[in-house]
């Protein structure tokens, strides 16, 4: 969910995708305590993945009550991480949701003076790993069920040598696949496609 920060003097070349595009910058306590909480986590996530969307469709999708996934949403509505999109709506009952933005970000560096926005950012941070680190543990426990994935899914690591400067470069180029790759149009050959999670990190460390 979180979007490395981006560095300003970073131009794309032409006719690759702008990681800037789409993307909202969090800088509000409130914002990033509403994401620190893992069912509303779970549904800005099937947001992302499955568009726009009413709390029932969510409820199912999530296997919650409608009732806490229509608290959630209030709440992820009142952050302005959603809001409503009544075009979509076939009468006055229904209530239709859509992410704000398709991607966040957020550095602690721009509100290093809010202590409570420094707070609520650690908490989303740590969830945010958690959950990555679930999702690999539920992937490897379950890959046998399907081998025709086993074989494409993937794990990476590489050691470099960089500036601070050249690592917001590499975290810039990365994204850039990602968003080419996520915005893509899907393609109409009948092949059946599946959610795929990709992340990645990079960060100081010693062997």
């Amino acid at each position: 969910m979180t979007h490395p920060p981006i560095p300003p003097e970073g131009t794309p070349q032409d006719g690759a995708p702008d990681p800037q595009q789409g993307v909202r910058t969090v800088t509000e306590a409130k914002a990033l305590a509403a994401l620190a909480h893992p069912y509303r986590a779970r549904l800005m996530d099937a947001l992302k993945v499955d568009g726009p969307s009413t709390a029932s469709t969510l409820a199912r999708r999530t296997g919650q009550a409608v009732g806490s996934a229509s608290h959630h949403l209030k709440v992820l509505h009142d952050a302005g991480l959603v809001a409503e999109a009544p075009e979509l709506a076939r009468d006055r009952r229904e209530r239709w949701w859509r992410l704000v933005a398709p991607r966040l970000r957020w550095s602690r560096q721009e509100f290093a003076a809010d202590a409570a926005a420094v707070t609520a950012a650690q908490a989303a941070e740590a969830l945010h790993l958690q959950r990555q680190f679930d999702r690999v543990q539920e992937w490897q426990a379950n890959a046998g069920s399907a081998p025709e994935w086993d074989g494409a899914a993937f794990a990476t690591e590489t050691w470099v040598h960089l500036s601070p400067e050249e690592l917001a470069a590499l975290g810039e180029e990365i994204t850039a696949v990602l968003v080419r790759w996520a915005e893509r149009p899907r393609p109409d050959d009948g092949v059946e496609r599946e959610p795929v999670l990709v992340f990645g990190r990079g960060f100081p460390a010693q062997p």
